[in-house]
């Protein structure tokens, strides 16, 4: 176990200042950013309020899925998307170290809950920027040679890739303390 102390976290991210619903009626970018958006806000209100420990509980045997190996994945998630995609940087992991692309879900019992938060918005910063930047959705960009990808499609599989993990999310925060919804 870490030797943080055990209360709860309070991190930027988690407490965000708002999570508002994506617009009705804007354009594709705008949509595709504001789900995305809300998409990790929602991770982030799924993880607010709880101490370090409760963020390593994990899910249900044979289940080593954590609210902190969620965050910590998606983590690792916007930056390879973003970063080597977007960026043209080569392929870096954050907590798998090059190995076992589970290592971020799983090896949370010694994790540092706040640096993993703060990676995971650092990531989330680099990712808006990146996007915002891009002259139009159809710019793409190679992910370290495993094909092309446009920034719509980027942002398409992040909202599912966020979503997916959230009804994960969802379920792992009611075990911990009974709060359901979001």
């Amino acid at each position: 176990m870490s030797d943080q102390p055990d209360h709860p976290v309070d991190y930027p991210l988690v407490r965000p200042p708002g999570r508002g619903i994506p617009p009705r009626e804007a354009g594709e970018r705008e949509t595709l950013t504001a789900f995305l958006d809300f998409q990790r806000a929602t991770l982030a209100v799924k993880c607010a309020g709880l101490t370090a420990d409760q963020l390593r509980i994990q899910a249900a045997p044979p289940s080593s899925l954590s609210l902190l190996g969620l965050v910590r994945h998606m983590a690792e998630v916007e930056r390879s998307w973003f970063a080597t995609v977007l960026d043209g940087q080569p392929m870096d992991t954050i907590f798998t170290l090059g190995l076992d692309p589970e290592r971020a879900f799983s090896d949370v019992a010694g994790a540092d809950a706040a640096e993993a938060f703060a990676v995971w918005e650092t990531e989330c910063a680099r990712a808006r920027e990146l996007a915002a930047a891009a002259a139009s959705l159809d710019v793409s960009g190679d992910r370290d040679g495993r094909g092309t990808f446009s920034l719509r499609w980027i942002l398409v599989h992040m909202i599912e890739e966020y979503a997916r993990h959230n009804g994960h999310a969802d379920l792992i925060r009611e075990r911990i303390d009974g709060a359901t919804g979001q």
